[in-house]
């Protein structure tokens, strides 16, 4: 990693932000990582994806925005050095997970209570029922009806057993209870 940053061809405010933004990853990654066999394999394949396709296609850009003279006024050459910034810090973030992962086995997930990689079947105090999928932070989609287990409403659903009442403090301070009607395997 530091041998990528000492490259002459990262300015020095790339080079700031970019230790900036490992240091804050690897402080938030020092967690394990939940995530499903499928989660994985998306994140590696982008991980993949990153360091093979658009590392070679963005240091193409930088090559031909050199070529357009002077770099202090060159705007291709700023937006090609910007993307590449993005493009190391999003490789320095999914590595940083990988190395924190705690891969779900679905098959020995115990369905008793909620937990990462379960589907739950809840009803409201208005009698309204919702499912969800209790994933971990990385895998977390809530259009999609994925919820993560640090979310105030996941984090309120895990541990409960079907028929217990859970009371979830939403960050509008607003409480709500969902009464876990189900619990099965997420088949994510």
């Amino acid at each position: 990693m530091d041998e990528l940053v000492a490259r002459a061809d990262l300015s020095l405010c790339a080079r700031c932000a970019y230790y900036f933004f490992v240091w804050s990853v690897y402080r938030k990654m020092a967690k394990e990582v939940m995530m499903t066999p499928a989660g994985l394999r998306a994140l590696e394949a982008e991980l993949e994806e990153l360091k093979t396709v658009r590392r070679t296609d963005v240091a193409e850009k930088i090559k031909v925005a050199r070529g357009f003279g002077d770099l202090s006024e060159n705007s291709e050459y700023d937006e090609a050095k910007n993307e590449q910034g993005q493009i190391e810090s999003r490789i320095a973030e999914l590595e940083a997970m990988l190395k924190h992962v705690k891969v779900i086995d679905n098959e020995t997930l115990d369905l008793d209570t909620v937990s990462v990689g379960t589907h739950v079947k809840v009803v409201d105090e208005d009698g309204e029922e919702e499912e969800y999928d209790i994933t971990g932070s990385a895998e977390a989609n809530p259009l999609k009806g994925r919820i993560s287990d640090e979310s105030p409403v996941g984090a309120g659903l895990v541990g409960r057993h079907a028929g217990e009442v859970a009371d979830i403090t939403l960050p509008n301070g607003a409480v709500i209870q969902y009464k876990v009607l189900e619990i099965t395997r997420s088949v994510l």
